[in-house]
């Protein structure tokens, strides 16, 4: 009888100890994202999306949390929390050249002139080297890129010379070569988080800003700002980036999943973006703004060499590179 006791107890013993530990190791690995843009805009559908084809992939083991609108950190905030190891994912770009000057080259002034460029320059060396630099400067492993359109400046006045933009308080991301180009152009800059934007403009603090149309339309500034003018200064783009100590943390098979998951969020959101472009002017034109041509001519030759002249001779041979392969 004692004996049976004893066995019965072993045998629960056991099947207790199996039941916790295949319940531990089934406890999802939890990844956590944080977005400057908001819950309208393609890049966060993506990163829903690419969620979503986790959880399904690994039947439950991997899980995105995501966090619109600066919820969790600001933009630069964010990479740094990422470094620690105390989030996992963001969108990033040209403010990592805060980090490493070949990030410079991301949404650089005046250097690209249509989307088709992005894919050129992305293709070609340059590209490769700033995703190599992007990992083993910062940390963050970039999983593709997300087209984000052409840059452009709104404001309450129209503005089609660089000769109008005297005396205008301009914001613009913390991104060395967007201060220089801009002081440059005669505005006054003012670096500032995203998230401070539209109460900025709201307030009267700063008198106009620089995004792409769909950044334009999602964070609601045709409500704080009258006219698009139509400088395109910019071809923006920016990375998914997981940082590398929490995409090495990811079991083996995971770690595939993971980066099967990205190409498809890779190209679902090319396919939002290009939907979205044939629209959003219109869109933007029904919410009252005003599309105002310029003079191109006179902002690249206003700025003239003023870009260039920053960059580190290396990075001054590579800008000639680029230039000279682009059509």
């Amino acid at each position: 009888m004692f004996l049976k006791r004893v066995t019965g107890l072993l045998l629960s013993f056991l099947v207790i100890c199996l039941f916790g530990c295949n319940n531990k190791n089934q406890e999802p690995y939890v990844l956590k994202a944080s977005l400057l843009v908001n819950e309208d805009h393609s890049w966060h559908k993506a990163f829903i999306f690419f969620g979503e084809r986790l959880k399904e992939k690994s039947n439950g083991r991997l899980v995105l949390e995501t966090f619109p609108s600066e919820q969790l950190a600001k933009e630069v905030e964010a990479i740094r929390m990422i470094q620690a190891g105390v989030l996992d994912m963001t969108t990033t770009s040209s403010l990592l050249s805060n980090w490493t000057e070949i990030m410079t080259f991301c949404e650089l002034p005046f250097l690209l002139k249509t989307p088709d460029d992005v894919e050129i320059l992305m293709q070609g060396p340059l590209g490769k080297r700033i995703s190599k630099e992007m990992l083993e400067k910062t940390g963050l492993k970039p999983l593709g890129y997300f087209q984000a359109g052409v840059r452009q400046l709104t404001s309450n006045k129209p503005i089609t010379h660089p000769d109008d933009l005297q005396g205008l308080i301009l914001r613009v991301p913390n991104v060395p070569s967007f201060v220089s180009a801009w002081d440059a152009l005669g505005a006054k800059t003012t670096p500032m988080a995203f998230s401070e934007v539209f109460t900025s403009l709201q307030q009267g603090t700063i008198d106009a800003q620089e995004n792409p149309l769909a950044l334009i339309k999602v964070s609601g500034f045709y409500e704080v700002q009258k006219y698009v003018n139509l400088t395109n200064h910019v071809v923006s783009w920016s990375y998914p980036v997981i940082g590398e100590k929490s995409f090495q943390k990811l079991p083996e098979d995971l770690k595939a999943i993971f980066l099967e998951a990205s190409e498809e969020m890779i190209t679902y959101h090319q396919q939002l973006f290009l939907e979205n472009e044939k629209k959003i002017r219109e869109e933007l034109e029904a919410k009252g703004m005003v599309f105002v041509n310029v003079d191109n001519a006179a902002f690249i030759e206003k700025c003239g060499t003023t870009i260039y002249d920053t960059l580190s001779p290396e990075m001054q041979e590579i800008y000639n590179t680029v230039k000279q392969n682009l059509p």
